[in-house]
């Protein structure tokens, strides 16, 4: 399955490696760290049509790039649950 992180950006299920609250994690330094890294490397893309809410960290093929969005991360946890239930 699939899961919209917004704008155009969608992502297979199976790649997210983890899904982060923007307020609660850029707190930390080594959120901060993860973060200035992944942008440094190109790894960033930002899918926000507003304000960002969270991010998104996947990896596929290999290769890591974290998603920035606009949707919150309590969201994106009830889409990919919805999405499981639905599979039953």
């Amino acid at each position: 399955m699939f899961l919209h992180l917004g704008g155009e950006a969608v992502v297979h299920e199976k790649s997210v490696i983890a899904v982060f609250d923007m307020d609660n994690t850029t707190i930390s330094r080594q959120s901060r760290h993860f973060l200035n890294e992944t942008q440094r490397r190109g790894e960033v893309v930002d899918v926000t049509e507003d304000l960002p809410k969270s991010y998104i960290v996947t990896r596929y093929r290999g290769k890591t790039k974290v998603y920035i969005s606009s949707i919150s991360s309590a969201t994106l946890a009830k889409r990919a649950k919805s999405k499981q239930i639905n599979l039953r």
